[in-house]
């Protein structure tokens, strides 16, 4: 079954194709949900709720070709997520108007295992944690995650810079990272 007869058949209501998007892309939004929500119970709820967005509201999804899927379905994972986190009180970002950015070492960050990388980032604390995914591994801007997480671009950048310190001081407590 490709992805346009899974489209069509999960808008048709059928389990068959619902069950095969499912199988396809489970794994990859619970590790998505996971970067954001650290308990793995409170992840996968997060993914199920996603799903069932996706399957109860497939009509408004346009397929584009090979390639929607995943994008429209990240979105929706990271909607959840940010959703559960206010919810949890576990969102909590303090506004700051201005915050200069630290550079990246991506010579450090290439070194290291995408394991290591997802063990780094669910040792920041919550708001940190959703502002360097957002930024960093989604590649939103500042402007993007601010309307997104209703707080300023100085907030967003602020938290994007802490998150850095933090994960630095992780890394070279870990022994991963040496200054240049």
């Amino acid at each position: 079954m490709d992805e346009l007869q899974v489209i069509v058949g999960c808008k048709n209501k059928e389990g068959k194709a619902q069950k095969a998007l499912f199988d396809s892309y489970s794994y990859a939004m619970l590790l998505l949900c996971l970067r954001y929500v650290r308990h793995q119970p409170d992840a996968e709820e997060m993914m199920l709720n996603g799903f069932y967005k996706f399957f109860t509201s497939i009509a408004q999804f346009s397929y584009t070709g090979p390639g929607s899927i995943a994008p429209y379905l990240k979105k929706i994972m990271i909607n959840e997520c940010l959703m559960f986190l206010r919810k949890k009180d576990g969102l909590k970002i303090i506004d700051e108007e201005h915050a200069a950015e630290l550079a990246a070492n991506d010579s450090i960050i290439s070194r290291l295992t995408a394991d290591e990388i997802f063990d780094l980032i669910t040792t920041l604390p919550a708001g940190y944690r959703t502002v360097f995914n957002l930024f960093v591994v989604e590649g939103m801007g500042h402007k993007e995650i601010a309307e997104l997480l209703q707080v300023s671009e100085g907030t967003s950048k602020s938290q994007l810079n802490k998150a850095r310190i933090m994960l630095q001081k992780e890394m070279r407590k870990r022994g991963m990272y040496h200054e240049e």
